[in-house]
Parts: C-alpha cells; structure tokens; sequence
C-alpha cells in the first residue's frame, strides 16, 4: 500500500505569530493606532475584518488570540451549525478564559446565526470576529454593528510584498531572477499567500526561480499589476488622462498596455466606471450605463475576449463630451457638511408630513421650502446632455 504524504505549505510555515512579524495593514496595525494598543492591553473589542484573499484577516485573529491567551475556534458562515456555537459557549460558562470565535464569510451569517451571538457579544462571553472578501457592513443586523468595530484590510503593498518574499526566499535557500522577483510581486496582486503559494511550488520545480518558470505556472496577474508597481500607476494614469482628453488613440495604446501587462479586467473596469461618472458624468449619461455593462459582462468572459469590450468601452468613452460638475458638486457638498452646523430639516419635510405639499397635486411642481440655508452646491458645465437637463429644470419650475 502507497502512502502519500501533504507537506505544510509556506503560507503556513511562515504565518506570523505575532504583531512584530505582522506584515502589512498599518493604518490599522503599528504601534500608533488604536487597534494595535488594544490588542496590547487585551482589551479586545468585537470586529469584523473584509478585504481581498491573502492580505492577513484569519493571521491577525490567531496573533490576538494568542496574545490575549484566547482559545481559538474557526467557522466558515456557510457551514456553521448553531449547535456548534452553542456548545463552546456552554464549554467557557463561568470560565476566566474566554473562547475567540473566528467566522470567515461572515456577510453569509444567517439572521438566526446572528441573534445566537448577540447576547455572547452583549456579555462579553466570547469576543467574536469575523472576516469576509466583501463589505459585510450592510449583512449584519443593527444590534451586530453596534457591538463591534467594522475594519478593512487593503491590499499588501509592493513593498510589502517584497519583504515578504525576501523573507520566502531566505527559508527556501533558493535563488530569484530580478525580473521573476518583480513578477512574483506584481503578479500576486497584493495577496500574500499567492506569493508564497506561486515561489513554494516554484521552489518544488527549480531552486534558481527564472520568470519564464513562474509565467508557466501563473500565466496573468491575479490583481492590480503590470510590468512593475510604477509603471502600474504610470500607465492607468495615461490611460485615464488620455480617455480625459479625448484621444482614443492615446487611450487604446494604454488600454493595451495594461492587458498585455496581465492587468485584471476587474481593475481596468472599476477605473473605467469611476471615469464615466466624474469625467463625463451627466454630458452623457449613457457613459455609465455602458461602463457599467462592461463591469459586468467581461466579469463573466474573461480573456481574451473581454479585450473587445473593454475597446468598445474606451473609444465610447474617449469620445463623449466630458464634464465633472457631479464630481465638483458632492465634493462642495461634503466640505459644507464637515465644516458647517448640521441644518435642521425643515418640518414639512419630516416623517410627519405635516404642511408638506405634495408636487403631484400641483401639476408637477410647487413652490417650498427644502432646505433651510442660500446654499448651490451644484453648477452645470452647461456641456452635451446637461444642456437638456438645465432645460428641464427651468421648464419644471414654470409649471
């Protein structure tokens, strides 16, 4: 009989113990921030982490664990059993020691999941936190939100990256082509257990790692890279100021520089999207609806296909009349709010509806109060469709 034994990976073999070895996260994890002296002090509140795969969710929640003496338990949201919780709660009744609860996918965590670790949160029974690749803001329940602080985990830096292999490469005895170093970086995306997941198995092949050997076993990037981290801003800046200015030449040549470099058309179209609104905004409209349909059909096609899309896109875009007052409005919009008193909301516009005119009864329009200040935070550019719609805003308003 043949046996087969799995060796530890490296993600695993060298996964932080502690907050020192902790890389990455510094808005939320240096000696400074608040978090951090929590976690010192083991005063450790509820949380819940959301971020890309591989930037140090479950890594922090075992370091605080440890340092904290906390038993460690790990849930995935999709398969976790009431029964389960109920159990290691009954175990820790009464003890000193607490349980950490860790819950991946939680934004998956079902209402019934949630009321169950309502009154553990409300006691301080167990300090749970939970992790997810998506914003879990909007899944959790009120009474959830209110007992626990909501962090994100960005990306990992190039540099980050960097020591983070160099630190791989230390352990594996082995040696790296400059060029597959920058690949090794750039094509993981900031997601470190990709790093070290594409130079293990790489080591298991070659120990002289070349950048032809990586490409083989990861032909694309996974994320937001091209040639070098540089060039990866340099290039979507061209591509965004040549679409800014009109030149579809210009803006297909970036365009392709950027998928020839293995950039994720998740990344090209979020840049995209982002230019319909707050370049073109309202002089066409239908900038975002077209921006927006790209988002989501090469999400389903991928390469190399999506590259026929994502042309169709930036010619549309190059080519539309450009205005940035929505862009320039919200921007005068919060700058009044943070640095003025909050306006009192004028009664008739309250939930009681008391002297509220309904526009409908009035052809259309009626004359009233809606904010209680001489305040124009909006200014048309007066270019494309926003033409059509200062239009419609004098032809409303003579109802």
């Amino acid at each position: 009989m043949i046996y087969f034994t799995m060796s530890t990976n490296l993600a695993t073999l060298l996964r932080p113990k502690t907050l020192e070895e902790f890389i990455g996260q510094s808005h939320i994890i240096s000696p400074n921030k608040a978090l951090y002296k929590l976690i010192i002090k083991k005063e450790i509140p509820h949380m819940f982490f959301y971020g890309k795969p591989g930037t140090g969710k479950t890594t922090l929640s075992k370091i605080i664990a440890k340092n904290s003496g906390y038993d460690f338990y790990s849930f995935n949201a999709t398969s976790l059993k009431i029964e389960e919780l109920r159990v290691i709660f009954k175990r820790y009744t009464g003890a000193l020691l607490k349980p950490l609860i860790f819950i991946d996918e939680v934004h998956r965590l079902s209402k019934i999941q949630q009321e169950v670790l309502l009154p553990i949160m409300e006691n301080y029974d167990a300090i749970i936190i939970g992790a997810s690749t998506e914003n879990p803001f909007f899944s959790l329940t009120a009474g959830i939100r209110s007992r626990s602080f909501v962090y994100e985990f960005k990306s990992l830096t190039h540099n980050e990256l960097d020591i983070l292999a160099s630190k791989a490469i230390k352990y594996l005895d082995i040696k790296i082509d400059k060029d597959a170093l920058e690949y090794l970086i750039v094509s993981s995306g900031g997601d470190g257990r990709a790093l070290l997941n594409l130079i293990d198995f790489g080591s298991k092949v070659d120990d002289n790692i070349t950048k032809e050997l990586l490409k083989e076993l990861r032909e694309n990037s996974m994320g937001d890279g091209v040639s070098s981290s540089q060039s990866h801003y340099d290039i979507t800046s061209a591509m965004i100021k040549s679409i800014r200015g009109s030149d579809i030449d210009a803006s297909l040549y970036y365009l392709g520089r950027l998928i020839d470099g293995g950039e994720s058309v998740e990344y090209i179209t979020r840049r995209l999207v982002i230019l319909a609104s707050e370049d073109i905004g309202n002089a066409n409209p239908n900038a975002l609806n077209l921006a927006t349909s790209t988002m989501l059909s090469t999400s389903k096609i991928g390469y190399p296909e999506s590259k026929i899309i994502l042309s169709q896109c930036v010619i549309y875009l190059a080519s539309c009349p450009k205005s940035n007052s929505s862009y320039n409005a919200i921007n005068q919009t919060l700058d009044y709010i943070k640095n003025n008193d909050i306006l009192d909301i004028p009664k008739h516009l309250q939930d009681s509806h008391i002297g509220y005119k309904y526009p409908h009864n009035f052809g259309g329009y009626i004359d009233q109060e809606y904010i209680d200040a001489d305040i124009q935070f909006y200014s048309t550019n007066k270019i494309g469709y926003e033409k059509t719609l200062d239009e419609w805003q004098k032809k409303i308003k003579l109802i």
